[in-house]
């Protein structure tokens, strides 16, 4: 009996010992860890060119969950079982595993640009890369974050499959700005303080580009937008499209001289910050190409927007084309107006139109529709990027996707001569500078605008798109 309390007591004090134990353990982990922490930062401020560790993002940061290297799905739409597997793999450091599942989810849907990504992304594991971000507005445009994503997730696939930039593979952080200028705002300071990240492949929209554009300005970052409306200036900022003006006077040439139509109504929407500037850059190219602009009220945000009483209000002023500028979040009152029009007036809009939800939504109401772009499938000869793109996608892509590519690929080349923050900046900006894109040879003004002219497409019946209407190139 005795022995056995003794055993009893010999057995509650070892396990007094081990809970101490444990207790010192967890308590130590707790002191050095943040020194750890702070040693990992340390490392990726003193190796500002490549990055040996993909950084998910800062624990601590609010926009963490609007940032994805393949730890979380952003595109929640095209959601798989393989691809939610493939970012609990890349999230525990499984990259092995979630290559696999990446790849299985492409087998299954070879349309989601996000899974291309994330499987490149994969691929280069913990291994030394160049890190470049891309900021889309997943959450409010769906499809036109999906069409700037191609563009990019191509331009990496090809990259890396060729050896990456002189060896290095590329790596793409994906964020969500949600189209919205705070969040855009928050985004573009955490991408600065990140010394990996080397180039940012910006949100073009006029508001956003401004708001973020001095961020970047400020913090040495270059950007580069895949479309018009660049509006922000400086010598960190760069597009691959022509500037938004040059846009609307071709437009306007063709309306008042191949079209004929001299007296233009224009119909913007009150409650987009790009209103003002779109009006008065149509409003004005189509004064100098000879047109006039009719007094006609048309304000697609009006709570008591009347498409009827409008289109009469045009007729009645003399109006013989309409310039359609509405939100592309929300083109409903356009189709609404073109809908009450029935082919009286000709229609015209700008490039930004260039969407499949166009066509779907649009359908015979846009028939005849005309806008300018800076990319066609038939437009660039001899130009293997249509090709490579129907391939990987299974099907047409659009000009966003194709200046969304140009993006990438001046960002590519010039990182090829310098790749520095500094040093990406300085190789832009060099007069010589060229790069070979979907849309052709890309080389920049002084202003950080692309050089080049862009041409006209019209809406007409079609079989390519699968909607019954297609984009097709003015001769």
């Amino acid at each position: 009996m005795t022995q056995n309390k003794e055993n009893v007591r010999l057995l509650a004090s070892l396990g007094v010992a081990g809970i101490l134990i444990i207790a010192i353990i967890w308590m130590l982990k707790e002191i050095t860890s943040p020194r750890e922490d702070l040693a990992r930062s340390t490392q990726a401020v003193t190796s500002p060119a490549t990055t040996t560790q993909p950084l998910i993002t800062n624990r601590t940061s609010p926009m963490q969950a609007r940032m994805s290297l393949g730890d979380k799905i952003l595109v929640t739409a095209d959601t798989t079982p393989e691809k939610q597997a493939g970012v609990q793999a890349f999230a525990s450091g499984d990259y092995t595993t979630a290559q696999n599942k990446f790849q299985a989810s492409l087998q299954t849907n070879r349309n989601d640009p996000e899974a291309l990504i994330y499987l490149n992304n994969a691929k280069i594991g913990k291994s030394r890369a160049i890190k470049v971000v891309v900021s889309v507005p997943i959450s409010s445009i769906l499809n036109v974050s999906r069409e700037t994503l191609r563009g990019v997730a191509q331009a990496q696939d090809e990259i890396n499959q060729t050896g990456g930039i002189n060896g290095v593979p590329l790596q793409l952080l994906i964020a969500n700005d949600e189209g919205d200028v705070g969040i855009a705002q928050q985004l573009a300071t955490e991408f600065v303080k990140d010394s990996s990240i080397l180039a940012i492949v910006g949100n073009s929209r006029s508001d956003i580009s401004i708001a973020t554009g001095k961020i970047y300005n400020q913090g040495g970052l270059v950007m580069v937008a895949p479309t018009t409306q660049r509006a922000a200036t400086g010598k960190y900022i760069f597009s691959v499209s022509p500037d938004s003006s040059v846009f609307a006077l071709t437009l306007a040439r063709h309306i008042t001289q191949e079209a004929q139509r001299k007296n233009i109504a224009i119909c913007g929407d009150s409650t987009s910050p790009l209103t003002k500037q779109s009006r008065q850059q149509y409003s004005d190219s189509i004064r100098q190409a000879g047109g006039n602009i009719t007094n006609t009220v048309c304000d697609f945000g009006a709570p008591d927007f009347n498409p009827n009483a409008i289109l009469g209000r045009a007729i009645s002023d003399g109006a013989e084309g309409l310039v359609l500028l509405p939100r592309l979040d929300n083109i409903e009152p356009a189709i609404n107006l073109a809908r009450a029009n029935r082919g009286r007036l000709g229609l015209f809009t700008y490039g930004g139109m260039y969407t499949i939800d166009t066509l779907k939504r649009g359908q015979r109401y846009f028939n005849g529709m005309v806008l300018p772009v800076f990319w066609h499938p038939d437009a660039v000869a001899g130009n293997a990027f249509t090709e490579n793109a129907t391939k990987l996608w299974g099907g047409r892509v659009n000009p966003r996707t194709a200046t969304a590519y140009d993006a990438l690929q001046a960002i590519i080349a010039g990182l090829k001569q310098g790749n520095t923050r500094s040093g990406l900046q300085v190789a832009l900006s060099n007069p010589s500078f060229s790069a070979l894109g979907a849309t052709g040879t890309i080389q920049f003004s002084p202003e950080g605008d692309r050089k080049g002219t862009p041409f006209l497409v019209k809406i007409e019946p079609g079989s390519s798109s699968g909607t019954g209407y297609d984009f097709m190139l003015v001769q």
